[in-house]
């Protein structure tokens, strides 16, 4: 299948950005198309989501460098952000600044798919907390345009370990 010309290399439709689909188990997945990378992004990213009636696309988690914001095109579903939830809908946008008292996850919780765009700062390093399962992530990219990762580690934060260990300090 031949792809069509592109208007303008910083211009593109949804429909011509491949999808990517994720599962785990019943309470996660999604399908994903990742608009900033198509365009080029360096600065801000812009990715749409959409998630089947009693899944979540991520667990809870939050930045520490990356600020995110959601704006709800179709559906209903739940936002836990910080102690609280919050029910949102098409129509509604949502910022989520950097730390944990942001922590956020948002579950489908209507009766049809949630479909939203997800907007969020491509800083090149950035942690990931996870205050559920008790796991922190460190990632860090030489940019945004290549998708490779120079560091993905995602860890439990009861491993953590002295600064000098394991280092020769004699």
């Amino acid at each position: 299948m031949t792809q069509p010309k592109r208007r303008h290399p910083n211009v593109v439709n949804l429909e011509d950005v491949a999808p990517l689909a994720m599962q785990k188990g019943t309470r996660f997945g999604l399908r994903t198309r990742r608009l900033g990378t198509a365009t080029g992004a360096a600065g801000l990213g812009c990715s749409w989501y959409e998630v089947e009636v009693g899944r979540s696309a991520f667990p809870r988690h939050f930045h520490c460098a990356n600020e995110e914001a959601l704006f709800v095109l179709d559906g209903e579903g739940t936002l836990r952000l910080g102690d609280a939830e919050v029910p949102v809908r098409a129509g509604d946008y949502v910022t989520l600044p950097v730390g944990p008292a942001h922590a956020h996850e948002l579950v489908n919780t209507g009766t049809a798919p949630l479909r939203y765009l997800c907007f969020s700062t491509l800083h090149t390093v950035e942690v990931v907390g996870y205050p559920d399962s008790k796991k922190v992530a460190a990632l860090a990219a030489p940019d945004h345009t290549s998708g490779k990762l120079c560091v993905r580690e995602i860890f439990r934060s009861a491993s953590a370990v002295d600064y000098y260990d394991g280092e020769d300090v004699e």
